[in-house]
């Protein structure tokens, strides 16, 4: 759970709540007026745009522990990758608007049912009403550790907000090379803003820590998705994190899908072969890293075991329940 006290918390929500009107939330800065009505890229108002609540079982280890990762699926982003898995809440913007006591009475359901933590899927362009609903919760006994699950095109004055508010980050490093960047998920300088943003994380709460059951208490765990024909640059990511701290875990992941817009595109059109998967894995361990969680590609491509429908119950978003990356 948070670090600070409540009343340092408020502190911090007005803080944010002065940078969503005009919007300065993420990297665009698009200065939208969001109290009046108004929308950036994100298409999100004033108020939270929630998808689902679900014990996640589909997450590394760490973060899924033994009863699921409390895991709020929140609508809208601030990227538009033309192969988004979540697309449906991301894109098409499935959900409903709720109020952020809504949220926090989420938040204490699943830590009730005993998940290990509440995961925030694509906080940054909400944090004000998390956050708010955050309150609330910890002033009904909430104790959870905050997982701040995130595309990683976040700000650093943003992150510096959140220092003692999130307990785990767990961000993509998607880009290595801004021309696939803005191509592909039209996130105009990635690969600086994220290079930025993973070292603001990792100075506030180094690597991955787990307790004597293996659960996560707090740190960063990056994560890394292969794409085909190398086009994330995986080389050169795993070289930026080991500059950071060699120690530092990445989940390396398997699960490409050409869902959405990158149906029969010329090179996301089709799945990631073994041969790219393992190549990967091999530069990992080149920029000498070796703290890795990997999928396994043959029941991924056979399965689909990673690939959400959000249109059905939250129980049912995911095909089966133990999918989880192994370490």
């Amino acid at each position: 759970m948070p670090t600070i006290s409540i009343a340092e918390i408020e502190i911090r929500l007005a803080e944010l709540s002065k940078l969503l009107d005009p919007c300065q939330l993420c990297p665009r800065q698009c200065l939208s007026h969001r109290r009046q009505g108004a929308f950036g890229f994100c298409r999100l108002g004033d108020q939270p745009l929630f998808s689902s609540a679900v014990a996640h079982f589909g997450e590394e280890p760490p973060i899924t522990g033994r009863h699921g990762s409390g895991t709020i699926f929140l609508s809208g982003c601030n990227a538009a990758c033309l192969f988004c898995q979540n697309y449906q809440i991301s894109h098409l913007h499935y959900g409903e608007v709720v109020t952020p006591t809504r949220l926090a009475d989420e938040f204490l359901a699943l830590q009730a049912s005993g998940c290990a933590n509440i995961n925030w899927v694509t906080p940054d362009p909400q944090l004000p009403f998390l956050i708010s609903a955050l309150v609330i919760a910890m002033q009904k006994g909430f104790n959870r550790p905050v997982v701040y699950n995130t595309n990683g095109y976040v700000r650093r004055e943003v992150l510096q907000i959140l220092e003692g508010i999130v307990d785990i980050y767990l961000p993509d490093m998607k880009y290595a090379a801004d021309c696939w960047a803005e191509e592909y998920s039209n996130l105009p300088r990635y690969s600086a803003i994220n290079l930025e943003a993973i070292r603001e994380m990792y100075r506030q709460v180094g690597p991955l820590q787990v307790d004597e059951q293996g659960i996560a208490r707090r740190g960063l765990l990056i994560r890394h998705l292969v794409l085909p024909e190398d086009r994330a640059g995986s080389a050169k990511i795993f070289r930026s994190i080991a500059a950071i701290d060699p120690e530092i875990p990445v989940s390396i992941m398997a699960q490409y899908h050409p869902c959405y817009h990158a149906s029969g595109h010329p090179v996301l059109g089709r799945r990631v072969t073994i041969r790219e998967y393992q190549k990967a894995i091999a530069a990992f361990e080149e920029a000498g890293l070796s703290n890795a969680y990997t999928q396994p590609l043959e029941e991924l491509v056979a399965q689909d075991l990673l690939f959400p429908d959000f249109s059905a119950k939250p129980d049912k978003i995911f095909n089966q329940k133990d999918n989880r990356a192994k370490p």
